[in-house]
């Protein structure tokens, strides 16, 4: 299996943290040498290991962000 290469440009935010210190995590993430988008998964401490996740381009985080914004919680 090949080797995922990854680099996270931007850090985000956290949106939660568990007390084993993993956190699910909204990044702005290069997978592979590719252009950048974003993604929300979870990550121990170290970024050494991850969860599985969901990677967004900007316009499906901006659809998100839209759809979110009209629920009425």
């Amino acid at each position: 299996m090949a080797e995922i290469k990854f680099e996270i440009v931007r850090a985000v935010g956290i949106v939660s943290q568990a007390a084993s210190g993993w956190a699910k995590e909204l990044n702005l993430i290069s997978w592979n040498d590719r252009e950048p988008k974003y993604d929300l998964r979870d990550w121990s401490a170290d970024h050494t290991k991850m969860g599985k996740g969901v990677t967004l381009t900007q316009a499906e985080l901006l659809a998100l962000r839209d759809l979110l914004n009209s629920l009425e919680l």
